[in-house]
């Protein structure tokens, strides 16, 4: 690359591919917020805690809901504080700014170190709430009519945007962004991530473990285990001292992996189909 970057290059706590290496580094590069997809489960916010902790920048974190509005991130301006305050006699009332309080966009311009922004689950608002970030995240400013201040990046911060892949977002939006989809790991890549959370975890508990675990995300189910539930049902399994032996024929703790009823059933037929 031309440009003297900082670069990210995984972390100890962190195991990520060289094509999403890449992916994080270009759009560090290219100044371009990094649009991260995959299904729940991947790693998608956990990569932003990584990059944020080996370029040793804060994170700033904005977690989207159904109801969240792009001004939200923006700025606030408490109008019913400031009507409450001028009925009961609060001090400066007349002053505007005092109930003007920047969102997470607005922190993140705001700073005066750069910073890592993640805005989480993007998919989780209406159509309309990417297109109205565009001029924001494209100009890296916003202006306040209230105050008559225009926020401007101090230092303009490392985007990155997650999506669960559970609504197509407009083209305008994609276009300025560095597109990555983060594959479910293989059971090769899996291994090294539990690897990274467990010390001197049994090899033949964490064959078992992977084996039946990708054989459970085969089946026709609802509701496919993710990381974090493997990480978790593996603690579940050393801390019941469960022998790898019984793993896959019985499937011990089966409601750490799996969270539909339905799913828990298929799990017990195939298992008896196959003599498990």
């Amino acid at each position: 690359m031309s440009k003297q970057m900082e670069q990210f290059e995984g972390s100890n706590e962190y195991v990520v591919s060289p094509q999403l290496m890449n992916s994080v580094n270009i759009a560090i590069a290219l100044e371009k917020p990094l649009l991260i997809k995959g299904e729940p489960g991947t790693g998608k916010t956990m990569l932003a805690e990584a990059i944020s902790k080996a370029l040793d920048k804060e994170l700033v974190i904005w977690n989207i809901k159904s109801t969240t509005k792009a001004q939200d991130g923006l700025y606030v301006y408490d109008v019913v504080q400031r009507l409450y305050d001028s009925q009961f006699g609060g001090d400066g009332v007349d002053d505007i700014k005092k109930y003007v309080k920047l969102g997470k966009v607005g922190e993140a311009f705001n700073s005066e170190k750069q910073v890592i922004l993640l805005i989480d689950e993007i998919d989780k608002a209406d159509l309309e709430f990417p297109n109205d970030l565009l001029w924001e995240l494209d100009k890296m400013e916003f202006h306040i009519p209230e105050t008559k201040e225009t926020v401007k990046a101090k230092k303009r911060p490392i985007v990155i945007i997650t999506s669960n892949a559970e609504k197509e977002l407009p083209d305008a939006f994609l276009r300025r962004c560095i597109f990555h989809y983060i594959e479910f790991p293989s059971q090769e890549l899996m291994e090294e991530i539990v690897k990274v959370h467990f010390d001197n975890l049994d090899e033949k508990l964490l064959a078992q473990v992977i084996e039946a675990f990708y054989w459970i995300r085969d089946m026709e189910i609802q509701k496919k285990p993710s990381t974090s539930e493997v990480i978790d049902w593996i603690q579940a399994l050393e801390i019941g001292g469960i022998n790898p032996e019984i793993i896959k024929k019985e499937i011990p703790f089966a409601g750490v992996l799996l969270k539909k009823n339905e799913d828990l059933d298929t799990v017990e037929r195939v298992k008896r189909r196959f003599k498990y």
